[in-house]
């Protein structure tokens, strides 16, 4: 298959995926690079090494895996830094180019300490700062810690539910970063929200999931049982949809 990535261009599609069904459709669409996680629906944890050995086989193109060792906020007991140790290293020996990673102090602030932990055991990784700098007091002091801690990438949505709703922050951020690091625009992205975003902002960059709902092949469907989250229907399934990130890419190769 051909690889997406291999001429690493300069405006650049990763689409989020938790499944084989979504990292091809993914792939198809062409999207330069995955970021592998578990749970979307929760917004990502951890994906199994079994899931990034299935979409390896069938397709060359980056993976930057998320580590998030659960649902919820980024400040970790040492329990869990050492569970994050651990499930770097066995991405990084199982071949993944990149890993997505975020811990903050009580105060908001990036945990330097426990970044730097990880960032460790990474090797010649690609270093990506979640989204945990969206819940940081002060993005600018925190794109700072990002630089001299090493990381590659910051992926944001502006601290912002969406990504477009904070513009001014997102043209702040890649004057202050300065070709140091790269600023990934995350949370609400589409073809429109990237032609728009390219029109205004200095990104080149962009993080989607191109998600459209399945419904489930289940036939029978057990009334008075429910094993999905509140409010959510386990017989909706997410899943990236091939056209919308075609779609995203194409306005990326006009521009």
């Amino acid at each position: 298959m051909h690889d997406h990535s291999a001429n690493h261009p300069y405006h650049l599609l990763e689409c989020c995926v938790d499944s084989t069904a979504s990292a091809f459709a993914a792939y198809r669409g062409g999207a330069d690079r995955l970021e592998l996680c578990g749970n979307l629906i929760i917004g990502g944890t951890t994906p199994s090494l079994s899931l990034f050995r299935s979409i390896r086989r069938e397709c060359n193109i980056r993976i930057h895996a998320l580590i998030r060792p659960r649902f919820g906020d980024f400040l970790y007991s040492e329990d869990e830094v050492r569970m994050m140790e651990e499930d770097i290293e066995a991405f990084r020996d199982a071949g993944a180019e990149g890993v997505v990673i975020g811990a903050l102090t009580p105060d908001g602030d990036l945990d330097s300490e426990i970044l730097a932990r990880l960032i460790s055991h990474a090797g010649s990784m690609h270093l990506t700062l979640h989204r945990a700098f969206d819940m940081c007091r002060e993005p600018e002091r925190a794109l700072e810690n990002a630089c001299q801690l090493g990381f590659h990438t910051i992926l944001t949505s502006s601290q912002a539910n969406s990504c477009l709703d904070g513009i001014p922050l997102l043209n702040r951020l890649c004057t202050k970063a300065d070709g140091r690091l790269d600023i990934m625009a995350g949370a609400g992205v589409n073809a429109a929200v990237i032609k728009k975003l390219l029109s205004e902002t200095k990104l080149h960059t962009f993080h989607m999931s191109g998600k459209q709902v399945v419904n489930s092949g289940m036939v029978y469907r057990n009334p008075a049982v429910s094993m999905g989250l509140p409010g959510l229907d386990e017989y909706s399934i997410w899943q990236t949809d091939e056209a919308k990130i075609r779609k995203a890419k194409t306005v990326l190769e006009e521009h």
